[in-house]
């Protein structure tokens, strides 16, 4: 096994965050960081991290993807080339843990009406009986990984009644109940939030359809901060327009950017962010952190943290 003797960063990290901050993150590693482009080639002494699949980096020694989602890549490929293949997952559970609460307070308590109403200058005042507290309301998280332990725990310390989805019945903190992903519908029928924090995988495509919906309580919420194509869009909007639900919290989408012509757009009851679920002003260092752990760990061949090839 040879040692890396350079870090790579392709350019298209800056899909996600600023290439220059990203490369002075490594200003103390012990190898060169270089940033590089398409006509790059790579040798068994060079690691990758990327935003971006590109079959040159089956050359390298390992690549990192710089997020948690890593479906672009080709796993099998990878292991054929024995090249590692790392990802980001488990830094994103106190982002995306802030914006899922930020999500229910806002509409639990109107705070995205009222800066609706701000822009036109209304004085606008709510019926008595829709503004409510999330305290004491249940609220169902479908997948209790790094997202959605993260989403638990600030959800409970706000006084929610926290369970869970997931295959392991392991208790989890901030978690009151567990239930296997075959009883989903008995775990979302008395939520009053339902969201969603697991991998986009075949299994959980379209996983939250008009069945599922017209199970969830006609005054819930959908949170998804996980995938767009964990939830059939079609089957959501129906849903939003016959009331069959309340409203949703939707970072991410079938198709993104969200077509100009979707209807979620125009609706009152849906709040709507542009994939921006873990976007800090630190992302990049917290990705520095496990990229740098991952080369000290390569260079002591030592087994490779969030290895998924």
């Amino acid at each position: 096994m040879h040692g890396l003797e350079r870090l790579c960063i392709h350019n298209s990290v800056d899909e996600k965050i600023p290439v220059e901050a990203f490369i002075e993150a490594f200003d103390d590693l012990d190898i060169p960081t270089e940033l590089v482009g398409d006509d790059e080639t790579y040798d068994e002494t060079d690691a990758v991290a990327s935003f971006t699949p590109r079959s040159e980096f089956l050359d390298a020694a390992w690549v990192h993807v710089i997020r948690a989602g890593y479906d672009e890549f080709d796993t099998d490929a990878y292991e054929a080339a024995d090249v590692p293949l790392t990802n980001s997952t488990g830094i994103h559970g106190a982002t995306v843990g802030e914006i899922s609460v930020g999500y229910m307070l806002s509409l639990s308590r109107l705070l995205h009406l009222y800066r609706d109403y701000q822009n036109t200058h209304d004085w606008y005042t709510p019926t008595y009986d829709r503004p409510f507290t999330i305290a004491g309301e249940r609220l169902c998280v479908v997948g209790l990984g790094t997202l959605g332990e993260g989403i638990a725990r600030r959800a409970d310390a706000l006084g929610m009644d926290v369970v869970g989805v997931r295959r392991s019945d392991e208790p989890v903190p901030s978690v009151s109940a567990i239930y296997d992903p075959a009883n989903l519908h008995e775990a979302i029928v008395d939520a009053r939030f339902v969201a969603l924090a697991i991998p986009h995988t075949p299994a959980t495509e379209n996983l939250i359809s008009t069945a599922e919906l017209e199970t969830m309580r006609d005054d819930a919420y959908l949170i998804n901060v996980a995938r767009g194509p964990i939830v059939d869009e079609d089957a959501l909007v129906t849903a939003l327009k016959s009331g069959t639900i309340a409203g949703a919290a939707l970072d991410v989408f079938e198709t993104e950017p969200l077509p100009e012509k979707s209807s979620l757009w125009d609706m009152d009851e849906v709040i709507i962010s542009p994939h921006k679920g873990s976007a800090t002003n630190r992302y990049h260092r917290d990705i520095a952190a496990v990229v740098k752990e991952n080369v000290q760990r390569f260079q002591s061949e030592e087994d490779l943290k969030n290895r998924v090839a």
